[in-house]
């Protein structure tokens, strides 16, 4: 699906030049940049899940 993208002139100026650096081009370093970013939250989402479980397994049990 087609996205249009507006960035602050410096963030494009930053984006074009790593994508000059690296030979790739900035729709590929963007779309890697979100994927990042989502894989990060869902880490953090996890993460708070298990610690939930852990904290109130006594709970939990008895809820079931």
């Amino acid at each position: 699906m087609a996205m249009t993208l507006r960035l602050p002139d410096d963030l494009d100026a930053k984006l074009t030049e790593r994508a000059r650096r690296e030979g790739r081009s900035k729709q590929e370093l963007a779309v890697e940049a979100i994927r990042d970013a989502q894989d990060r939250a869902e880490l953090k989402v996890d993460d708070v899940l298990a610690e939930l479980m852990d904290s109130d397994a006594e709970i939990l049990d008895y809820l079931k």
